[in-house]
């Protein structure tokens, strides 16, 4: 029987009610799966070693673990009882000094016998360290932490002292491309509020099984990809993170019945797609989720034809715990090219002023509800700026139709400014995507000594497909006003992604070799 509090639950411990007792909550491949029993029990009995050790309500703990069943149970454990912080295990000794420090963390969880610079950065700043070994024969996530001597037990054993609704479960840097990371501290209702969203814009059930393979130190995994489906009593397969050679063979292995993933995933999945037809027939999925950056209407349509499944494309970002918009699932109306409707907080378009405009008026986005964060931490000239008359600006351009449809036509800080002309990167990119021969289209601007900026595009090309840098320019400026057709196109085997999956256009004629 599903436990029926996790419709108004406000904390991480009400959410994990939700699944029946011997329901499998948690798996991996190989070995036997952990149920809502035995995560419930993890949970609680591993906040009782934090609560002995002095470790509680609010304290940050930052968890340096490579993506799998263990580290979606240690930012479980974590977050229902203190503050979670997870960090990229792939940072090097400078940013985990960096972040470690920022976020004043009062321990730091690492694999046992796993090097890491995050150990030497511990030491040096005082922070006692965990080491955690997994016990898979106990249950996918399974796992025994060793605590440092100078983190003794204080206590005889106890009930563990579980967050209330407004302690901080969980928290992360924004990305921090143009100025320094901003700390956004998501609160247990936050996130519960957004993990209900998710659960109830794709119509989860015990039913559904999901395959995780967003990594689980960015909002998009950690609430769409664990908290919403055990929100509703559904399972999570934990992969070791994505990795288009082997997504068929655990589509294969796992049976899922639905993933989300970036576009950049889902783009690598379709180059693999037509040798694994047979697996995909034999597991078909439910729905396609699609999140965290903008999925050209080319691949939703391409993935819609190749996995006979519906494409939700959904809008979400840090400072909302996730989710704001998604589109629906049939038979409601989905329109491709859009986020969808508001899916969870108030969803509106602004004005410079914060003042709502008329439908099919171009603005700025802008949020408010349950899921929002209250604020960034200690910064108030952030806070000043990104609130007003009671809206979170969330810094994207876009335009809201008569339907309440939201299409999201380019990040502000990424419009190129060409002598005065505004551009938005997406609109080319989607132009240069028709080309047959085109894969992958990122535009994005680039210094101008008279301009202030211009255009620059960079292509990956289908398998086996041939075009020019000509070929493609004569193509966009057939559809494309002249001063929004890039002046450079570089042909490129890859383009650089951050550490999520996502593009990064600022920036990006540097690393381009344009500046």
């Amino acid at each position: 029987m599903i436990n029926a509090m996790n419709a108004t639950a406000s904390t991480v411990r009400e959410l994990l009610g939700a699944g029946a007792p011997e329901a499998a909550a948690l798996s991996a491949l190989g070995g036997p799966a952990l149920t809502y029993s035995a995560l419930r029990g993890l949970v609680s009995d591993t906040l009782t070693t934090f609560n002995v050790r002095g470790i509680g309500r609010n304290d940050r703990i930052a968890i340096v673990l490579d993506n799998g069943p263990a580290m979606a149970t240690a930012f479980l454990c974590v977050a229902a009882g203190a503050a979670a912080a997870p960090l990229n295990p792939g940072y090097r000794a400078e940013e985990f000094e960096f972040y470690l420090s920022d976020l004043n963390a009062k321990l730091v969880i690492v694999e046992r016998d796993k090097p890491t610079p995050a150990l030497e950065v511990a030491r040096k700043l005082g922070i006692p360290v965990a080491r955690l070994t997994a016990t898979p024969e106990n249950g996918a996530g399974s796992f025994v932490l060793d605590f440092p001597e100078q983190l003794p037990e204080r206590a005889s054993p106890s009930a563990a002292a579980f967050a209330v609704a407004d302690d901080i479960a969980l928290v992360l840097h924004t990305s921090g491309t143009t100025s320094r990371p901003k700390i956004v501290p998501l609160s247990q209702r936050n996130v519960c509020a957004s993990a209900r969203n998710v659960a109830a814009s794709v119509a989860f059930t015990p039913a559904d099984r999901g395959l995780n393979i967003m990594p689980l130190f960015h909002i998009h995994g950690l609430i769409a990809g664990i908290l919403a489906p055990l929100s509703a009593g559904s399972e999570v397969c934990c992969t070791t993170g994505f990795n288009a050679l082997k997504f068929f063979s655990w589509m294969a292995a796992v049976h899922p019945t639905w993933y989300t993933a970036v576009p950049t995933m889902h783009q690598a999945i379709l180059t693999r797609a037509s040798k694994n037809a047979e697996i995909i027939s034999a597991n078909p999925l439910r729905f396609i989720r699609s999140s965290s950056s903008s999925l050209p209407p080319q691949v939703l349509g391409e993935l819609e034809q190749v996995f006979g499944a519906p494409v939700i494309e959904s809008y979400g970002m840090t400072e909302a715990a996730h989710q704001m918009a998604s589109n629906p699932l049939p038979p409601a109306v989905r329109k491709p090219g859009t986020v969808g409707l508001a899916a969870g907080p108030d969803v509106c378009v602004i004005d410079e002023q914060g003042d709502p405009v008329p439908p099919g008026t171009t603005g700025e986005i802008a949020i408010r509800g349950a899921n929002v964060m209250s604020g960034y931490e200690q910064n108030p000239t952030a806070n000043a700026e990104a609130f007003v008359k009671g809206w979170f600006r969330t810094g994207d351009q876009g335009v809201m139709d008569r339907e309440g449809y939201l299409s999201i036509t380019g990040r502000l800080k990424e419009i190129i400014n060409r002598g005065g002309e505004k551009i938005s990167p997406r609109e080319v990119d989607e132009v240069i995507m028709d080309h047959q021969a085109v894969q992958q289209c990122v535009t994005f601007a680039v210094p101008h000594d008279k301009l202030g900026e211009d255009v620059a595009a960079a292509v990956v090309l289908r398998e086996g497909a041939t075009a020019s840098e000509k070929d493609l320019r004569d193509f966009a400026a057939k559809r494309l006003a002249d001063y929004k057709v890039p002046r450079r196109i570089l042909i490129v085997t890859e383009i650089p992604k951050g550490a999520t999956g996502k593009l990064q256009r600022i920036g990006l004629y540097k690393t381009m070799g344009l500046g």
